[in-house]
Protein backbone atom coordinates (compact mmCIF):
# COMPACT_ATOMS: atom_id res chain seq x y z
CA UNK A 1 0.00 0.00 0.00
CA UNK A 2 1.57 3.53 -0.42
CA UNK A 3 2.42 5.66 1.98
CA UNK A 4 -0.55 8.26 0.78
CA UNK A 5 -3.37 5.56 0.76
CA UNK A 6 -5.96 6.22 3.65
CA UNK A 7 -8.38 3.72 2.93
CA UNK A 8 -8.71 0.88 5.40
CA UNK A 9 -5.75 -2.04 5.04
CA UNK A 10 -6.32 -5.71 5.19
CA UNK A 11 -3.98 -8.46 4.13
CA UNK A 12 -5.43 -12.08 3.55
CA UNK A 13 -3.04 -14.63 3.77
CA UNK A 14 -3.31 -18.26 2.59
CA UNK A 15 -5.34 -20.49 -0.36
CA UNK A 16 -6.53 -19.57 -3.68
CA UNK A 17 -8.68 -21.70 -6.28
CA UNK A 18 -10.31 -21.82 -9.43
CA UNK A 19 -13.94 -23.24 -8.74
CA UNK A 20 -14.93 -25.28 -11.66
CA UNK A 21 -18.58 -25.91 -11.74
CA UNK A 22 -20.41 -29.43 -12.23
CA UNK A 23 -23.49 -29.51 -13.96
CA UNK A 24 -25.50 -28.20 -17.26
CA UNK A 25 -24.54 -24.53 -15.91
CA UNK A 26 -20.76 -25.74 -15.64
CA UNK A 27 -18.25 -22.78 -15.70
CA UNK A 28 -15.00 -21.99 -14.02
CA UNK A 29 -14.34 -18.94 -11.55
CA UNK A 30 -11.44 -17.35 -9.38
CA UNK A 31 -12.14 -18.47 -5.61
CA UNK A 32 -10.17 -19.41 -2.36
CA UNK A 33 -11.10 -18.33 1.37
CA UNK A 34 -7.77 -15.75 1.19
CA UNK A 35 -8.24 -14.66 -2.37
CA UNK A 36 -12.19 -13.99 -1.55
CA UNK A 37 -11.65 -11.83 1.26
CA UNK A 38 -9.02 -10.06 -0.34
CA UNK A 39 -11.39 -9.18 -3.20
CA UNK A 40 -13.91 -8.66 -1.25
CA UNK A 41 -12.45 -6.37 1.17
CA UNK A 42 -10.74 -4.29 -2.04
CA UNK A 43 -14.83 -4.46 -3.53
CA UNK A 44 -15.84 -2.33 -0.56
CA UNK A 45 -13.45 -0.18 -0.53
CA UNK A 46 -10.06 -1.23 1.34
CA UNK A 47 -6.83 -1.24 0.41
CA UNK A 48 -5.89 -4.81 0.17
CA UNK A 49 -3.19 -7.04 -0.65
CA UNK A 50 -3.15 -11.03 -0.99
CA UNK A 51 -0.10 -13.25 0.09
CA UNK A 52 -0.41 -16.85 -1.09
CA UNK A 53 0.97 -19.32 -3.91
CA UNK A 54 -0.20 -20.09 -7.39
CA UNK A 55 1.63 -22.48 -9.87
CA UNK A 56 3.37 -21.77 -13.41
CA UNK A 57 0.53 -22.52 -15.37
CA UNK A 58 -2.44 -21.12 -17.03
CA UNK A 59 -4.60 -20.97 -13.66
CA UNK A 60 -2.31 -19.24 -11.99
CA UNK A 61 -1.66 -16.73 -14.20
CA UNK A 62 -5.38 -15.96 -14.18
CA UNK A 63 -5.32 -16.37 -10.60
CA UNK A 64 -2.77 -13.40 -10.50
CA UNK A 65 -4.33 -10.95 -13.14
CA UNK A 66 -7.80 -11.26 -11.64
CA UNK A 67 -6.84 -10.24 -8.62
CA UNK A 68 -5.04 -7.27 -10.18
CA UNK A 69 -8.04 -6.19 -11.81
CA UNK A 70 -9.75 -6.07 -8.46
CA UNK A 71 -7.59 -3.83 -7.20
CA UNK A 72 -5.99 -6.31 -4.92
CA UNK A 73 -2.00 -5.91 -4.59
CA UNK A 74 -0.41 -8.72 -5.89
CA UNK A 75 2.87 -8.22 -4.47
CA UNK A 76 3.01 -11.29 -2.06
CA UNK A 77 1.83 -13.70 -4.44
CA UNK A 78 4.51 -15.74 -5.21
CA UNK A 79 5.15 -18.95 -7.72
CA UNK A 80 5.83 -22.24 -6.97
CA UNK A 81 7.15 -25.53 -8.96
CA UNK A 82 3.63 -27.56 -8.90
CA UNK A 83 -0.11 -26.42 -10.19
CA UNK A 84 -2.90 -24.28 -8.77
CA UNK A 85 -5.24 -25.17 -6.79
CA UNK A 86 -8.75 -26.53 -8.31
CA UNK A 87 -12.07 -27.30 -6.64
CA UNK A 88 -14.54 -28.95 -8.17
CA UNK A 89 -18.02 -27.90 -7.32
CA UNK A 90 -21.78 -29.66 -7.52
CA UNK A 91 -24.56 -26.77 -6.38
CA UNK A 92 -27.84 -29.01 -5.46
CA UNK A 93 -31.47 -26.99 -6.04
CA UNK A 94 -31.62 -25.40 -2.49
CA UNK A 95 -28.13 -23.35 -3.81
CA UNK A 96 -26.11 -25.44 -1.44
CA UNK A 97 -22.26 -25.71 -2.38
CA UNK A 98 -20.85 -29.27 -2.42
CA UNK A 99 -17.18 -29.85 -3.13
CA UNK A 100 -16.68 -33.00 -5.25
CA UNK A 101 -12.88 -33.05 -5.32
CA UNK A 102 -9.89 -30.34 -4.14
CA UNK A 103 -6.48 -30.62 -4.95
CA UNK A 104 -4.96 -27.86 -3.03
CA UNK A 105 -1.83 -27.72 -5.33
CA UNK A 106 1.26 -25.62 -3.97
CA UNK A 107 -1.36 -23.87 -1.74
CA UNK A 108 -0.63 -26.83 0.18
CA UNK A 109 2.92 -26.09 0.66
CA UNK A 110 2.56 -22.25 0.86
CA UNK A 111 3.30 -20.13 4.24
CA UNK A 112 4.93 -16.85 4.52
CA UNK A 113 8.73 -16.12 4.95
CA UNK A 114 10.63 -13.49 6.35
CA UNK A 115 10.15 -11.06 4.14
CA UNK A 116 6.49 -11.43 3.68
CA UNK A 117 5.81 -11.49 7.79
CA UNK A 118 7.96 -8.25 8.17
CA UNK A 119 5.10 -6.67 5.12
CA UNK A 120 2.35 -8.18 6.62
CA UNK A 121 3.09 -6.75 10.13
CA UNK A 122 3.07 -3.09 8.30
CA UNK A 123 -0.63 -3.71 8.14
CA UNK A 124 -3.42 -3.01 10.70
CA UNK A 125 -5.43 -6.32 9.88
CA UNK A 126 -4.48 -9.51 8.55
CA UNK A 127 -6.67 -12.29 8.00
CA UNK A 128 -5.22 -16.11 7.49
CA UNK A 129 -7.00 -18.59 5.00
CA UNK A 130 -5.66 -22.02 4.36
CA UNK A 131 -2.28 -22.53 5.56
CA UNK A 132 -0.17 -25.70 6.64
CA UNK A 133 0.75 -24.22 9.65
CA UNK A 134 -0.93 -21.06 10.93
CA UNK A 135 0.30 -21.17 14.59
CA UNK A 136 3.50 -19.37 14.00
CA UNK A 137 2.06 -16.94 11.34
CA UNK A 138 -0.24 -15.87 14.31
CA UNK A 139 2.20 -15.37 17.03
CA UNK A 140 4.89 -13.48 14.76
CA UNK A 141 1.76 -11.22 13.46
CA UNK A 142 -0.20 -10.66 17.34
CA UNK A 143 3.84 -10.08 18.18
CA UNK A 144 3.90 -6.75 15.78
CA UNK A 145 0.48 -5.62 17.22
CA UNK A 146 -1.59 -6.67 14.12
CA UNK A 147 -4.91 -7.66 14.35
CA UNK A 148 -5.36 -11.49 13.80
CA UNK A 149 -8.05 -13.29 11.89
CA UNK A 150 -8.65 -16.71 10.83
CA UNK A 151 -11.24 -19.47 9.40
CA UNK A 152 -11.02 -21.59 11.95
CA UNK A 153 -13.42 -24.21 9.61
CA UNK A 154 -9.91 -24.42 7.88
CA UNK A 155 -7.54 -24.35 9.91
CA UNK A 156 -7.11 -25.60 13.07
CA UNK A 157 -6.01 -23.13 17.04
CA UNK A 158 -7.31 -20.04 18.80
CA UNK A 159 -3.91 -18.81 20.02
CA UNK A 160 -2.77 -15.77 19.70
CA UNK A 161 -6.27 -14.47 17.48
CA UNK A 162 -8.72 -11.40 17.95
CA UNK A 163 -11.14 -12.62 16.28
CA UNK A 164 -11.59 -16.70 15.10
CA UNK A 165 -14.41 -17.17 12.79
CA UNK A 166 -15.84 -20.34 13.24
CA UNK A 167 -18.78 -21.93 10.74
CA UNK A 168 -21.61 -24.46 12.96
CA UNK A 169 -22.10 -26.36 10.01
CA UNK A 170 -18.50 -27.03 8.97
CA UNK A 171 -17.82 -28.32 12.62
CA UNK A 172 -21.19 -29.75 13.16
CA UNK A 173 -21.28 -28.57 16.30
CA UNK A 174 -23.53 -26.02 18.71
CA UNK A 175 -22.54 -22.31 17.94
CA UNK A 176 -22.59 -21.75 21.18
CA UNK A 177 -19.83 -24.65 22.44
CA UNK A 178 -17.73 -23.44 19.46
CA UNK A 179 -17.91 -19.80 20.51
CA UNK A 180 -16.88 -20.91 24.27
CA UNK A 181 -14.04 -23.47 22.85
CA UNK A 182 -12.36 -20.62 20.71
CA UNK A 183 -12.65 -17.99 23.35
CA UNK A 184 -11.23 -20.38 25.85
CA UNK A 185 -8.71 -21.29 23.47
CA UNK A 186 -7.12 -17.76 22.92
CA UNK A 187 -9.55 -16.32 21.01
CA UNK A 188 -10.47 -12.24 22.16
CA UNK A 189 -13.55 -12.59 20.33
CA UNK A 190 -15.55 -15.42 18.31
CA UNK A 191 -17.52 -15.28 15.62
CA UNK A 192 -19.98 -17.95 14.18
CA UNK A 193 -21.44 -17.96 11.22
CA UNK A 194 -24.62 -20.33 11.48
CA UNK A 195 -26.36 -20.44 7.98
CA UNK A 196 -29.92 -19.45 7.73
CA UNK A 197 -30.24 -18.91 11.50
CA UNK A 198 -27.28 -15.78 11.14
CA UNK A 199 -24.77 -15.88 13.30
CA UNK A 200 -23.23 -15.27 16.93
CA UNK A 201 -20.68 -13.39 18.46
CA UNK A 202 -18.71 -13.93 22.00
CA UNK A 203 -15.95 -12.26 23.70
CA UNK A 204 -16.07 -14.38 26.82
CA UNK A 205 -18.47 -12.38 28.40
CA UNK A 206 -20.67 -10.84 26.34
CA UNK A 207 -22.73 -12.15 23.62
CA UNK A 208 -24.44 -11.14 20.15
CA UNK A 209 -26.81 -12.44 17.69
CA UNK A 210 -27.65 -11.30 14.33
CA UNK A 211 -29.82 -12.32 12.32
CA UNK A 212 -29.22 -13.76 8.21
CA UNK A 213 -31.17 -11.85 5.44
CA UNK A 214 -33.42 -13.17 3.28
CA UNK A 215 -32.75 -13.97 -0.25
CA UNK A 216 -33.20 -16.25 -3.15
CA UNK A 217 -30.31 -18.34 -2.88
CA UNK A 218 -28.51 -19.47 -6.14
CA UNK A 219 -25.09 -20.59 -4.47
CA UNK A 220 -23.77 -20.07 -1.52
CA UNK A 221 -19.77 -20.62 -2.22
CA UNK A 222 -18.13 -17.95 -0.55
CA UNK A 223 -20.82 -16.70 1.61
CA UNK A 224 -19.16 -17.22 5.09
CA UNK A 225 -15.85 -15.26 3.21
CA UNK A 226 -18.15 -12.49 2.46
CA UNK A 227 -19.08 -12.55 5.75
CA UNK A 228 -15.54 -11.99 7.06
CA UNK A 229 -14.46 -9.23 4.43
CA UNK A 230 -17.82 -6.85 5.50
CA UNK A 231 -17.24 -7.66 9.37
CA UNK A 232 -13.60 -6.99 9.32
CA UNK A 233 -14.32 -4.06 6.76
CA UNK A 234 -16.59 -2.63 8.90
CA UNK A 235 -14.84 -3.10 12.50
CA UNK A 236 -11.71 -1.30 10.51
CA UNK A 237 -13.94 2.05 9.86
CA UNK A 238 -15.69 2.36 13.47
CA UNK A 239 -18.45 0.04 13.48
CA UNK A 240 -19.08 -1.96 16.79
CA UNK A 241 -19.85 -5.91 16.90
CA UNK A 242 -23.08 -5.59 15.86
CA UNK A 243 -23.18 -3.85 13.49
CA UNK A 244 -19.98 -5.69 11.66
CA UNK A 245 -21.94 -8.98 12.19
CA UNK A 246 -25.15 -6.96 10.48
CA UNK A 247 -22.67 -5.58 7.77
CA UNK A 248 -21.45 -9.21 7.30
CA UNK A 249 -24.80 -10.66 7.37
CA UNK A 250 -25.82 -8.32 4.52
CA UNK A 251 -23.00 -9.20 2.00
CA UNK A 252 -23.06 -12.96 2.67
CA UNK A 253 -26.67 -12.40 1.47
CA UNK A 254 -25.69 -10.70 -1.33
CA UNK A 255 -22.69 -13.64 -2.27
CA UNK A 256 -25.78 -16.01 -2.49
CA UNK A 257 -27.60 -14.01 -5.21
CA UNK A 258 -25.34 -15.45 -7.96
CA UNK A 259 -22.76 -17.82 -8.99
CA UNK A 260 -19.14 -17.42 -7.69
CA UNK A 261 -17.71 -15.99 -4.63
CA UNK A 262 -17.94 -12.32 -6.04
CA UNK A 263 -19.77 -11.09 -9.32
CA UNK A 264 -17.25 -12.66 -11.95
CA UNK A 265 -17.50 -13.70 -15.16
CA UNK A 266 -17.52 -17.00 -15.56
CA UNK A 267 -14.84 -19.00 -17.97
CA UNK A 268 -15.68 -22.11 -20.36
CA UNK A 269 -14.25 -25.83 -18.04
CA UNK A 270 -10.47 -26.00 -18.86
CA UNK A 271 -10.22 -22.64 -20.71
CA UNK A 272 -6.45 -20.65 -20.05
CA UNK A 273 -8.08 -17.50 -20.87
CA UNK A 274 -6.83 -14.68 -19.74
CA UNK A 275 -9.46 -11.87 -17.97
CA UNK A 276 -9.54 -8.93 -20.25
Amino acid sequence: MSATDRRPAVAAVGDNTIDEYTGHRGGSYVGGNALNVAVNCARLGAAAAYFGAVGPDPRGRRVAATLRRQGVSTGGLVVLDGVTSVSRIRVDEAGDRHFEHEDFGVCAAYAPDSDALRQLARFPVVHLGLLPSPGPVRARLAASGVLVSQDCAINAGYEHLDVAFCSAAAAAREPGELAREAVAGGARLAVVTCGADGSLAHDGRDWWRAAACAVRVEDTTGAGDSYIAAFLHARLTGAGIPEAMQAGAAHAARTCTHRGAWPQPPEPLGSSRLPA
